[in-house]
């Protein structure tokens, strides 16, 4: 397999050897920007027990609340693909938007002009330093992957994200995907 590098738009799979890191333990993160100066990325398939309503009360949803990553875990973030409704939006890769105008957004919301498969909510963000990530990859810590259907990254289940992204790489990863979360209970 051929190693690629991080790229915004790409996807980083942790490895299975993560196992015990409460943050990273089987997740799947979209890169939204990498450069010298470092990476930030959000956490797609760990999803939190609470609502943006818990969040937000003046909103009338009950979109799924994620967690981004352990940085800034009172902030906010969301990814989306509607730039034409949000404006301020920053593109990441391939039709995948980050941020924008928040007020529009709850003002979308409220109109039910925006689905759940059409946007994502993040709390804190996954980070790195310059040439963190770099070592993060030659320790074995992730795999980085493209983002085959982008457009569909939002709206994809978050149950079996890493599970399907192991059985893609196939080889010895496809034992690793069938694995118990925690080795400790098989």
């Amino acid at each position: 397999m051929i190693a690629l590098k991080p790229t915004k738009g790409h996807l980083l799979v942790a490895e299975p050897s993560i196992i015990g890191d409460v943050a990273f333990n089987r997740s799947v993160v979209l890169l939204a920007d990498h450069s010298e100066a470092g990476s930030v990325g959000f956490i797609l398939n760990k999803a939190l027990d609470f609502t943006l309503k818990d969040l937000v009360p003046d909103l009338s949803s009950n979109f799924k609340i994620y967690n981004g990553g352990p940085v800034e875990q009172d902030n906010l973030y969301f990814i989306h693909k509607i730039p034409d409704l949000i404006p301020q939006s920053v593109e990441i890769a391939n039709g995948i938007y980050w941020g924008g105008n928040f007020d529009v957004v709850t003002e979308l919301i409220n109109q039910k002009l925006i689905s759940e498969k059409e946007i994502r909510f993040f709390l804190g963000y996954s980070g790195w330093d310059a040439n963190q990530l770099d070592e993060e990859l030659s320790s074995h810590a992730w795999i980085v992957t493209t983002n085959e259907n982008p457009k569909d990254i939002i709206e994809r289940p978050y149950h079996s994200f890493w599970k399907d992204k192991m059985m893609q790489l196939g080889g010895e990863y496809i034992l690793w995907s069938n694995a118990p979360e925690n080795p400790s209970y098989n």
